[in-house]
């Protein structure tokens, strides 16, 4: 351990720091003794995640305060309990490793089902503890009795009165109602040697499933109420980005907002996680699931309740069937595609079928009675649930419907709420149906009273920069920046900006074009020597270059809805191999190739996300927030700056180690010095930092060979006679 006035390095599990990494411990401790968020850029190798947990562990452990590392990438939280591990060895941390309910449930229910259960087991455990109590009084009060005490008789009398009375309300819950065995031993063991255990290390999920399981307990109720006043929990990004669930998360570790230092791993995905966490969605199936279960209630309010809902179901129903084109409803499959329903100068073709098609006293009226019908209903559910009448605990499909229909009619423009239409085609009956949804285009609503309510936050990333850019997308306010490069030496990498077409998406079909692109692939294949990643635009062109690319490596093709984890184990199993990709998926970040895992590492194109309806309403919320800064900020902040970021990640998928080496690859003129010149409007490299923009080195195809032939030769990499250009 480092011997050093600083408090902090207690926490730092390893002999020395690196020199960059001392300067970020102290520049985040300083911030968070002032409250202040940090924005910390460090390419792979610079030890982001020490730096940042250690000066927050101290000025936690300082301020009676708790750390909450946060992330959206399953290799990162187990590169996490590592850390925190490494670091309890030296100095003693109470950790907590937590995930959601349904991944830790022995009996797989819902959130509401386990609520009820919960509800009605404690109910159980009262009264059975009440009848000990009874019990016990009982047999005190016959023996005084039995002594001669007339006055203890008649006690006792009234207490077998009241003794009966609990006895059979204890046989109505047991035979009646529904109780979880689990979460009943919680409630009737001692769980003390749970908890040693618990912190004795630092327990994975996994490990407290097993645990709890093999001694019947409820491991998920036990964390959280294990959690209190904890020093440090590892999480998923929902529990700080859904507004409901941190507000229940924080209740479990017994801190407010303020007494809470956030470190969020992978942060240039708040941005996205954040949308997804916002997104509202409302079915036809359960619009229709709603009426059905209107039509069996016998209630004042159902009539205006089935009036809106029906309403809004036919309107739902027509926008999507008037968007359709020739041959368009035939075409729809089973994933969920968007249809067009905005429009410029008026309201979106839901609502205003809705509005057209409304008949009745006033919508707002009858909503204000579906919700409440809705809630009522809801909690009778849970009460039948509860007392045994249902074996699961029934959703209110009326709640959920008239709740989202008065959300979709109070949005307004100015909220950055975008309504979408889906559909999709129901493989079990071939029938089409839809749903509607209100898209948050500008995540900055979401997150910005998160991070003005916890003490400090650190967003970490190795491509969180342009830092002005993450500032204003979620939300911080005056934050301290730093970014550092890469670390590991220079000589062993190189980054190639390769004169090849421009893939314009008016281009990407022209035979001459995809030959050249198939061509330039096979030859950085062949003067590789082991593995390499292409990374392309789209599955559709990964599959295309799979298919085009003559090469005597093994070719492996990734493909939407496969296991990315199988496929990238038997890309990685062997040492001469060619495994075709999106950038868009899920093996071009929080996926390491080490090694001979990956020699070389390709990015075909700029690889800009399909630009539909969702995209261009984030471009026109962007503008309008943003655009009195700077011209085209809509494409700037909602196309650009992702596309590069993703095109950063998947760069740094190679040469994870200072001993480790490989070559960048981006095959694309626009990437490249001359097209600063050449084509403005579209080059993309000064969008890269300044040190990433340094190394490249722009080359021709047609020299591309030779350069990788000679790079590798210097590495030593090839294990015979080198090829031959």
């Amino acid at each position: 351990m480092a011997t050093t006035d600083d408090g902090y390095m207690r926490f730092f599990p390893f002999e020395e720091p690196y020199d960059h990494q001392q300067e970020a411990m102290g520049t985040i401790y300083d911030a968070l003794d002032e409250g202040r968020d940090v924005l910390f850029e460090g390419a792979c190798g610079t030890g982001k995640t020490l730096a940042s947990l250690v000066p927050a562990l101290e000025h936690a452990r300082e301020t009676g305060k708790t750390v909450v590392i946060t992330t959206n990438v399953h290799q990162q939280m187990r590169q996490f309990v590592e850390d925190a591990r490494a670091i309890t060895d030296q100095e003693r941390l109470r950790a907590v490793v937590f995930r959601g309910k349904g991944s830790m449930c022995h009996i797989d229910v819902d959130y509401e089902e386990c609520q009820a259960l919960r509800d009605t087991t404690r109910d159980l455990v009262d009264v059975e503890s009440d009848i000990a109590e009874l019990e016990q009084r009982e047999g005190e009060l016959l023996s005084d009795g039995q002594a001669g005490s007339s006055e203890a008789m008649e006690a006792r009398n009234a207490v077998v009165e009241e003794l009966r009375d609990l006895q059979d309300e204890r046989e109505e819950i047991e035979t009646e109602r529904s109780t979880c065995d689990h979460y009943y031993r919680n409630l009737t063991v001692d769980t003390s040697e749970f908890y040693s255990w618990l912190f004795d290390d630092v327990r994975t999920p996994d490990d407290v499933y097993e645990y709890a399981h093999q001694q019947g307990l409820c491991g998920y109720e036990l964390l959280k109420e294990g959690m209190d006043g904890v020093d440090l929990v590892v999480c998923n990004y929902h529990h700080l980005l859904d507004p409901t669930i941190r507000e229940q998360f924080f209740h479990w570790i017994g801190r407010d907002p303020e007494d809470i230092i956030a470190v969020f791993d992978e942060a240039h995905n708040v941005e996205s996680a954040a949308r997804d966490h916002a997104r509202r969605t409302l079915t036809e199936n359960t619009l229709d699931q709603a009426l059905d279960e209107l039509d069996g209630e016998d209630d004042a309010r159902t009539d205006a309740a089935a009036n809106v809902i029906e309403t809004f179901r036919d309107a739902l129903v027509e926008a999507y069937e008037d968007s359709f084109g020739f041959g368009e409803r035939e075409a729809v499959d089973e994933h969920w595609d968007d249809v067009t329903i905005a429009n410029d100068d008026r309201k979106d073709d839901l609502t205003l079928a809705f509005l057209q098609g409304y008949t009745g006293p006033g919508f707002h009226e009858e909503l204000d009675r579906a919700l409440e019908l809705g809630r009522d209903l809801d909690a009778r559910y849970q009460e039948a649930f509860k007392k045994g009448e249902l074996d699961t605990r029934k959703e209110c499909q009326t709640l959920q419907a008239a709740g989202f229909i008065a959300d979709w009619l109070d949005e307004t423009d100015d909220t950055g709420q975008y309504p979408v239409v889906s559909v999709r085609r129901d493989e079990s009956t071939d029938d089409v149906y839809g749903r509607a949804e209100l898209y948050t285009c500008i995540p900055e609503q979401v997150t910005r009273d998160l991070f003005e309510d916890l003490h400090a936050a650190v967003l970490m990333s190795a491509t969180l920069r342009p830092f002005d850019v993450t500032e204003n997308v979620v939300g911080v306010e005056d934050p301290v920046t730093m970014a550092y490069g890469a670390q590991f030496p220079e000589e062993r990498r190189r980054t190639y900006a390769v004169d090849g077409p421009a893939l314009f998406s008016s281009e990407r079909d022209d035979p001459q074009t995809q030959q050249r692109i198939a061509r330039t692939l096979e030859g950085i294949v062949r003067f590789t020597p082991g593995n390499t990643l292409v990374f392309c635009p789209s599955y559709s062109e990964a599959e295309r270059y799979h298919d085009m690319t003559a090469v005597s490596a093994t070719r492996y093709l990734d493909e939407p809805g496969t296991q990315a984890r199988d496929l990238r184990e038997a890309f990685t199993s062997g040492d001469d191999g060619v495994l075709y990709t999106s950038l868009w998926g899920t093996l071009g970040e929080g996926v390491s190739y080490d090694g001979d895992d990956a020699r070389t590492v390709v990015v075909v194109g700029v690889p800009y996300p399909h630009l539909d309806d969702r995209m261009d309403a984030v471009q026109d919320a962007y503008d309008v927030a943003f655009g009195d800064d700077e011209a085209e900020a809509g494409w700037r902040y909602a196309v650009e700056i992702p596309t590069v970021r993703k095109t950063r990640q998947a760069l740094g998928r190679v040469v994870r180690s200072p001993d480790d080496f490989g070559a960048r690859i981006l095959l694309d003129k626009r990437y490249t010095e001359a097209a600063e010149m050449e084509m403005h409007d579209y080059a993309v490299r000064g969008t890269f930092p300044p040190e990433e923009r340094r190394e490249m080195v722009d080359i021709g195809p047609e020299k591309l060979k030779f350069a990788m032939l000679n790079f590798y030769q210097d590495m030593d990499a090839y294990d015979g006679p080198p090829p031959k250009p």
